[in-house]
């Protein structure tokens, strides 16, 4: 028979991955041998693999053949991520194409569009893996929202929590106004934007002159409390102890001083509206400022900013410029170039905004997982990456791990009405510690929370649930497997993910997750 002149994958590839699942030839069992243990950095559930992944899978498979190949027995976890944000706004564009709001729905009814997207693409995602021919052990295809992972994100969360490393409270957080959720540090990306430094006047109260201040957002002077000056800024000594009316709004507010306020940056003058910016937060606290938050979820104006309420806050930027040029309130503006957070999700510029959040306190986890990577515990390929870790370990924030979303880990803390909660893995476990504070009290006067978890906060237990159900200990499977061997994944989810994932080894299982890890280049185009 003559060979073909070019080469048909249709008629070799089905045939032979079908041959080698249907012998077993993927499959893995503890045995006598040495493990290799690899888990796939899970895809999201919102679409169809892309290029990135295609480079992910295929130097994980290299690896695990490689093993195979010397003896080792290899295992090589696959899975899938729930995605909370990126998967509810997926539902939510789709639910909208059918004329239905979320607004409209229930939780549950929600919850059950969600579970049929997860259902449909979720399914795509593992079979373009096996089309790529990655030999996984399909049989411990695992999913971060099925039970053994959703009891295990349950049991870490109380646990975290009965420690005093999770508390709620109000912080100022990344607010994403299209996803309508806060965010992490993480998860915000900062890129450079052409747009315009705008000088505007304040008239000093019982005096003819004006204070100037340089702002890049002219829309926030609604919520305004204080005007700070540098002490040493010796151009500005006649505004000590004085006040000045904020333009337009023509409310009356102190002038402070801080060394905080750079002398060099625009006239040395800062506006002060500590609920829309984290710095000016810092100094509303330091000196008993009120906030006004200005912002509804959306980034409209809210009824508490007065003037433009109901307005996008892009097209109050517009308004507002007008408005201060006709009052004679605009000095001059100048062509700034400036970093603005944007969500890594929706794309959209993020609002610094005060809400009650919880969040996981991270300064006592970084020290060991700081120690493990720059001791070679854990080691880098490129060891480069090395030094991006530190810094940011070196510089960590406590983590706002609580979203404003309905696909996802529901939060389990439990509202009395007296407005205290307590935190249980079960309904029956809450009611049980509510009776303790209120003898009287049953499951109707309880209120679960409404948020969900961050969606790293189930992905960075993957390479314990994998393998521990609930994670449990004297487990046969994670006392063979764990910890896994290599971890192959992208410079971009060194913290998302990475990280997280030797924070919680080191604090669940007293040891690191995995021995080195791949970093690759990122596909661009």
């Amino acid at each position: 028979m003559a060979l073909a002149s070019k080469y048909d994958p249709s008629s070799v590839e089905g045939k032979w991955y079908q041959y080698w699942l249907d012998n077993g030839f993927f499959r893995s069992l503890p045995d006598e041998r040495e493990p290799y243990t690899v888990v796939i950095p899970p895809p999201n559930v919102t679409g169809v693999l892309h290029m990135g992944h295609m480079l992910n899978n295929t130097i994980q498979d290299i690896l695990v053949r490689r093993a195979r190949m010397t003896g080792h027995n290899a295992c090589w976890v696959p899975g899938t991520d729930h995605a909370s944000i990126a998967t509810e706004a997926k539902v939510v564009a789709r639910l909208a194409e059918r004329g239905i709001r979320k607004s409209d729905l229930t939780r549950e009814e929600f919850l059950r569009h969600a579970w049929e997207w997860k259902e449909e693409h979720g399914g795509i995602i593992l079979k373009q893996l096996r089309r790529l021919g990655a030999s996984c052990d399909w049989d411990r295809t695992a999913f971060t929202m099925d039970d053994i992972r959703s009891r295990s994100v349950l049991r870490v969360f109380c646990d975290l929590y009965r420690k005093g490393l999770i508390y709620r409270g109000v912080r100022m957080v990344n607010w994403d106004p299209a996803a309508l959720t806060a965010l992490s540090d993480e998860e915000v990306i900062y890129k450079e934007q052409q747009g315009k430094l705008y000088y505007l006047r304040y008239r000093i109260v019982g005096e003819d002159g004006y204070a100037i201040v340089a702002t890049t957002r002219p829309e926030t002077i609604m919520g305004d409390t204080a005007m700070c000056i540098n002490p040493n800024d010796p151009k500005n000594q006649h505004l000590r102890g004085r006040r000045v009316i904020v333009p337009l709004v023509g409310r009356e507010i102190p002038v402070i001083e801080d060394d905080y306020v750079d002398i060099e940056f625009g006239t040395g003058c800062l506006k002060v509206t500590p609920a829309h910016d984290v710095n000016d937060y810092m100094l509303g606290e330091k000196y008993n400022l009120p906030s006004i938050d200005i912002f509804n979820d959306n980034g409209t104006i809210a009824p508490a900013g007065e003037l433009y309420v109901g307005m996008d806050r892009f097209a109050v930027r517009e308004q507002i410029v007008r408005d201060l040029e006709s009052a004679g309130l605009l000095e001059k503006t100048e062509d700034y170039t400036n970093k603005v957070g944007f969500s890594e999700r929706t794309n959209v510029p993020i609002e610094p905004k005060l809400s009650m959040q919880w969040f996981l306190k991270m300064e006592g986890l970084a020290k060991p997982a700081l120690d493990a990577v720059m001791d070679d515990e854990i080691r880098f390929y490129p060891p480069k990456f090395k030094n991006t870790y530190r810094h940011w370990m070196e510089n960590i924030k406590d983590w706002c791990i609580s979203r404003q979303l309905w696909w996802g880990h529901r939060i389990p803390a439990y509202y009395l009405p007296d407005g205290s909660f307590v935190v249980a893995a079960s309904d029956e476990e809450a009611l049980r510690l509510a009776r303790e504070k209120n003898a009287d009290l049953t499951a109707a006067d309880l209120r679960r929370e409404s948020d969900c978890l961050d969606t790293w906060f189930s992905s960075w237990l993957w390479p314990i649930t994998v393998f521990a159900p609930a994670l449990s200990k004297g487990n046969k499977e994670l006392e063979y497997y764990y910890p896994t061997s290599d971890l192959v994944t992208g410079p971009d989810i060194l913290f998302f993910w990475v990280a997280r994932m030797i924070f919680m080894a080191l604090e669940f299982e007293d040891e690191i997750p995995f021995k080195h890890v791949f970093i690759h280049g990122l596909v661009r185009d």
